[in-house]
């Protein structure tokens, strides 16, 4: 004797592909392995490393003094206090680029765990994202503190233009690094393409020079075009 169950509901739900794809909607919901493989990308990152984390605040300490000292004070005084407002675009660009580099390069790095085991590829660009999003606190804590001795005060509309500014590259950084990721799987030049465009970038946003300054020369559809860029954008607000 058979039983017929097509018409039956199944009493753990319906059942569902296990291959099934469900973008960074699953990436969110398995919260617990996202935050393992952030963890072993520390972990990785400074393994055998005497002061370990500590690194994470002394580099952007050391990249801070050299902004202000050096550039702040060598160069023209014509923006006040130059090696803060270099510094602030610096966060802004440091995120978007090292996003960006171990972005593209994360699936591939994590290959064995592709091949093992079910998880949504986007996780690994998100957990690339979400550690060079660590590594940024420390930056903004130095750049805090030395806008504090340099006397300034904070405001609601610093802070909005801050977290706007944030929330832009955060976006901007996560989809192309998702569209790059993938594309270097097959085209392996593609994270080599990154790291040269990583040193353009620094050039192409108002960070070394202050846009007052290429303003004038930019005319028409020109400016437009340069502050179209969603990284131009985020480092003004960030500048404010």
């Amino acid at each position: 004797m058979t039983t017929d169950v097509a018409g039956e509901a199944h009493p753990l739900g319906p059942l569902v592909n296990p291959g099934r794809v469900g973008g960074l909607t699953d990436v969110f919901r398995r919260r617990y392995l996202l935050k393992l493989l952030v963890r072993k990308e520390l972990r990785v990152r400074y393994q055998g490393s005497a002061i370990g984390l500590m690194w994470s605040y002394f580099r952007p300490l050391v990249r801070f003094l050299m902004y202000y000292f050096v550039i702040g004070l060598i160069l023209p005084k014509d923006l006040e206090h130059r090696g803060l407002h270099i510094f602030a675009g610096m966060i802004v660009v440091s995120f978007f680029t090292t996003a960006l580099s171990a972005g593209t390069k994360s699936v591939v790095a994590n290959r064995a765990l592709v091949r093992k085991i079910n998880l949504p590829r986007e996780m690994f660009p998100v957990a690339s994202l979400m550690v060079s999003a660590y590594h940024m606190v420390p930056m903004y804590v130095i750049a805090f503190v030395g806008l504090l001795f340099a006397g300034w005060q904070p405001d609601a509309f610093a802070v909005w233009a801050g977290l706007l500014a944030l929330a832009i590259v955060w976006v901007w950084g996560l989809g192309i690094a998702l569209l790059l990721s993938a594309l270097n799987v097959y085209f392996r030049d593609v994270s080599n393409l990154v790291d040269v465009i990583q040193t353009v970038v620094t050039w192409t946003v108002p960070m070394i020079y202050p846009f007052s300054r290429i303003r004038v020369p930019l005319t028409g559809w020109v400016e437009q075009v340069y502050l179209a860029s969603p990284l131009c954008t985020a480092v003004l607000l960030n500048d404010r």
